[in-house]
């Protein structure tokens, strides 16, 4: 848990990085840091697990077949916004990928608690560890304060963005996507992304 470094000197990372094909940016995301900053305070977490969705040839995508719906709409539009969607109560964030009416995105599936420890722990009451802070999809979103609030949000502007990291000696590790049990042959793809040996990943 780094929290000696000032959040306001974390920038925002530009936006041509978000123009890398989908698989690509799915694991140039580990490393880096996300930032939400919200009436309570800022909160910040490392990405250590992603997942990748390759739009209308992905039977686990929502935009499969193209479906384009009020739900999708941004994905469809230029890389680097937000995506957010509800699943089961949880909030589910998600980096728009891919070309404008290509619609793909990555998941976040996982965070290290990185700044403003206490405040997560706020919103998350029940977890018993610092792992179980952030180590799902639902459970990063809660403790840095991430709502459909903040759909189509552009990830270069504050309140909600993303910085670098100052650590790339990780190995990345990938295998097959969580939760996606009626895709077909897709459940099988591994564009599921993680830094090896990171204890602050999904189960």
């Amino acid at each position: 848990m780094v929290e000696k470094i000032k959040i306001n000197q974390l920038k925002p990372i530009e936006r041509a990085f978000y123009k890398q094909p989908t698989l690509q940016l799915a694991k140039a995301l580990l490393g880096c840091i996300l930032i939400k900053r919200t009436e309570e305070g800022t909160a910040a977490g490392i990405i250590t697990e992603t997942e990748g969705y390759i739009g209308p040839n992905d039977r686990a995508a929502h935009s499969y077949r193209n479906r384009r719906t009020k739900r999708t709409e941004i994905m469809y539009g230029e890389a680097g916004h937000a995506y957010i969607y509800t699943m089961h109560t949880h909030n589910l964030f998600n980096v728009v990928s891919g070309e404008r009416d290509k619609p793909e995105a990555v998941l976040v599936r996982g965070l290290e608690p990185f700044y403003n420890k206490t405040l997560m722990t706020k919103r998350r009451p029940k977890a018993h560890s610092d792992i179980q802070l952030c180590n799902g999809p639902g459970k990063l979103t809660k403790a840095l304060g991430i709502t459909l609030a903040d759909y189509g949000h552009l990830l270069t502007e504050e309140p909600l963005w993303l910085a670098y990291g100052n650590d790339s000696s990780f190995q990345v590790a990938s295998g097959p996507r969580i939760g996606i049990d009626n895709a077909g042959e897709a459940k099988d793809y591994p564009w599921r992304f993680w830094i090896e040996g990171n204890r602050y990943i999904s189960k």
